[in-house]
């Protein structure tokens, strides 16, 4: 299971507070009925303990911490209480995260009884963090247990094979060899047209991060799946496919139909000058196509030191020359991961992977 957008339902409460007393308890007690002489209460006093003034991932570590100090065994036996824990207790992702923390930080030095309990609790919990130190150490022997996993019946363990093993895993440890290319194709290749959504989607996320750093290698690989068929290919492919589309790659913009460079903008108008942190810049872009076919428009804010592109739309011209018109609002609202400091701007509106406009304008004070 992910803490991505895929899986964690839209909600207001920040996801930091999920990990609480309540999810504190209900993993209490499924290792204490694994395992008698656990000091249940105990560990939820010290897993409790100074919890609200931590962040989500801090939250994780300090209850598999205390999760650590109350299940005092060799970690052979612990990964054999928590793969019964699994079987017995309600975990879901908010409590079942700590467990797999654990395997991580304890687990180290015995990577069968390791992996054996990561496979147990990913059905109810995050394993793909859990499993980067193991890919790091172990590499040959951890990728040969993954390979296993995407044969699995079980949709959750075959997406831990693919999630566990992206190159650039959000929030997930580096492990510098996965950023070769090669080392995943096998699971790549087992998955591409697997029967769960679920598992489609980390594989294309997989292919996604490979192209940033391979982006020959990824647009290969995706021609090579279309040539060979499948029932998901295309949707595969398209999800895969949108960094290289961003960058305004030649060989990801031909997959998806798209004449590179091809279109020109007849015309870029900002509704003005200027525009104020926590406002947003409209404008309006019409462009000419040069040809009939799709076209892929994105937009990019640059200043000093940043370049951020966004996706501004897809059209498709049934002749050469049709013009076509895409107006968009661009939000400055500061948000906690980013924040935008007041100055010059440049707005560049980019047709099939070739910049064919620009227009400056200010940010200002809010």
């Amino acid at each position: 299971m992910s803490v991505g957008s895929d899986t964690v339902p839209a909600m207001a409460q920040p996801l930091k507070e999920l990990i609480d007393t309540g999810s504190v308890r209900v993993l209490a007690d499924g290792v204490a009925t694994a395992w008698a002489p656990f000091p249940r209460d105990r560990f939820v006093a010290e897993a409790c303990a100074g919890l609200d003034g931590l962040e989500l991932k801090d939250r994780v570590r300090h209850v598999a911490r205390a999760l650590d100090a109350g299940l005092a065994l060799p970690f052979p036996r612990a990964a054999e209480v928590l793969r019964e824990a699994a079987s017995h207790a309600r975990l879901d992702m908010w409590s079942g995260w700590p467990a797999t923390e654990y395997v991580g930080l304890r687990g180290l030095d015995h990577l069968d009884e390791a992996m054996a309990a990561l496979a147990a609790l990913t059905p109810y919990a995050t394993g793909e963090f859990a499993v980067r130190p193991y890919l790091d150490r172990y590499r040959d022997d951890a990728l040969k247990v993954m390979y296993g996993w995407a044969e699995s019946p079980d949709e959750h363990l075959r997406r831990l094979a693919s999630e566990g093993s992206r190159p650039r895993l959000p929030w997930g440890s580096r492990v510098r060899w996965l950023m070769e290319p090669g080392p995943t194709l096998p699971i790549l290749d087992r998955l591409r047209d697997d029967p769960s959504e679920y598992v489609r989607r980390s594989v294309a996320n997989h292919v996604n991060d490979l192209a940033k750093d391979h982006p020959g290698v990824a647009v290969e690989l995706l021609g090579r799946w279309r040539s060979e068929g499948g029932s998901h290919v295309e949707k595969v492919l398209r999800h895969a496919v949108r960094g290289l589309l961003r960058a305004g790659h030649p060989g990801g913009l031909e997959l998806v139909g798209v004449t590179p460079g091809g279109g020109s903008v007849e015309a870029l108008v900002l509704d003005g000058e200027r525009v104020a942190v926590g406002d947003r810049l409209r404008f309006t872009v019409t462009v000419s196509a040069g040809s009939p076919g799709p076209l892929v428009l994105k937009y990019a804010v640059r200043r000093d030191g940043s370049r951020r592109v966004f996706h501004l739309g897809e059209r498709s011209a049934e002749v050469a020359g049709q013009v076509l018109t895409v107006s968009k609002s661009h939000s400055f609202r500061p948000v906690t991961t980013r924040t935008e400091p007041p100055g010059p701007r440049v707005l560049e509106i980019i047709v099939n992977g070739t910049v064919r406009a620009s227009a400056p304008f200010t940010l200002t004070e809010a």
